[in-house]
């Protein structure tokens, strides 16, 4: 098991430029507003707060980085697909996600989170096939399992896997209530990192 012995919120970026120099790698977290992203980093880190939770969409607006152990970076990315968004403010978005996921030769792993209540959204698809082609490891992480019935897991795996074109097994299963595939989840991070 992963032990964090540190972590601190380091910046807040809006452009390349304003993000970390160094050579650090950097794990990205992905996905539409209000999937989980903060609630997962706070688990991966065992700290209650240390990513802000908000049960509105769309709080995150900036690239988040935090440094972990003074070693790696979790670099938090705001939601996609938030419908309250302009269209101006979306395009803007996905121009400074692309940028970052295309240009940022410190990224050596990215972590789309789906919801594994729902089938992957439009946008979710249109993001996998974004991260597949940059040729930068992706992989599937399924959050808020502790919200479906065990018995149902694998019908909601097998639906997430159709509709990304990858197998069920492939999909990481956490539940950041019971830190459910935490530490699956770091062995995969510090394999591709």
């Amino acid at each position: 098991m992963f032990k964090v012995v540190s972590a601190e919120l380091v910046t807040s970026a809006l452009e390349l430029g304003q993000m970390p120099a160094g050579a650090l790698p950097e794990i990205a977290i992905i996905g539409r507003s209000n999937v989980g992203k903060s609630s997962l980093i706070n688990s991966l880190l065992s700290r209650r707060a240390l990513a802000r939770i908000s049960s509105q969409p769309g709080k995150t607006r900036l690239m988040n980085f935090y440094l972990i152990n003074e070693a790696l970076y979790l670099v938090d990315v705001p939601g996609y697909g938030y419908a309250k968004f302009s269209q101006a403010e979306r395009a803007a978005t996905r121009q400074r996600l692309q940028d970052y996921l295309q240009k940022r030769h410190q990224l050596r792993l990215i972590l789309q989170l789906v919801d594994i209540r729902h089938a992957p959204s439009p946008d979710d698809c249109a993001f996998h096939l974004l991260v597949k082609n940059t040729g930068i490891p992706v992989k599937v992480v399924a959050t808020k399992a502790d919200k479906v019935v065990r018995s149902r897991l694998a019908q909601h795996l097998k639906v997430i896997g159709e509709t990304l074109s990858i197998a069920p097994e492939e999909v990481i299963v956490t539940s950041s209530q019971g830190k459910g595939g935490i530490d699956l989840l770091w062995s995969h991070v510090l394999t591709e990192h």
